[in-house]
């Protein structure tokens, strides 16, 4: 072997950082973290294990990474638009409606990573299921937020609760998802949609 020919192997084979994790996204999102072996992860990103573990750590890790860039370019970019709608009732519209859209969206694999992430996760992935949980719960508290300054302007009554109003919208989001995933079509969640707004228009008084 010669001096150059022993360079070229040895050197680390280069990559978009981001692209590859958005391919590893999509494999978390088909199959779940518990569903998802390093051997499907090298094989859809392109590259070695010692080039994922010097990039992106270890499983737990990258998937971290995955969730993170799954919420910010998807679903959390729709709940930070939602949450600047100037009435909590549009507030609700938007992530409901848009939820919609974004969880049967056919580029994408059905459902939502967040929620179906730690469905079928067992006691030696409960870091995994926490770190969801986290995620899950600051949506939640980000709605509560909108709602409690909602309730503050006079835009929900006197009497509503902005808790357990931001609990029914992320339950409901939730469900949707669970749905999606099951098969799903768009019209069957946009009729949800229209039902938990009929059911919102009781609730926030």
């Amino acid at each position: 072997m010669t001096g150059k020919e022993a360079v070229q192997k040895g050197r680390p084979r280069e990559f978009d950082k981001e692209q590859v994790l958005d391919k590893a996204l999509h494999v978390f999102w088909k199959r779940g973290y518990e569903g998802t072996s390093l051997s499907d992860l090298t094989e859809a990103m392109g590259i070695n294990r010692p080039s994922l573990y010097a990039a992106f750590g270890n499983k737990e890790e990258l998937f971290k990474l995955a969730l993170d860039r799954y919420l910010e370019k998807g679903p959390g970019s729709v709940h930070r638009a939602s949450l600047q709608k100037p009435t909590a009732t549009a507030v609700v519209e938007s992530l409901l409606t848009s939820s919609a859209t974004y969880l049967t969206d056919p580029s994408n694999p059905p459902g939502c990573l967040a929620v179906q992430g730690a469905l079928s996760c067992g006691e030696a992935s409960e870091s995994i299921k926490q770190a969801l949980c986290e995620r899950r719960s600051l949506g939640e508290q980000q709605l509560r937020q909108r709602f409690e300054c909602a309730k503050a302007e006079g835009d929900l009554g006197p009497d509503s609760d902005p808790a357990g109003l931001a609990r029914y919208v992320m339950t409901v989001m939730q469900g949707m998802s669970v749905q999606a995933a099951g098969g799903a079509s768009r019209a069957d969640l946009l009729a949800v949609v229209d039902m938990a707004l009929k059911a919102w228009s009781s609730s926030k008084s």
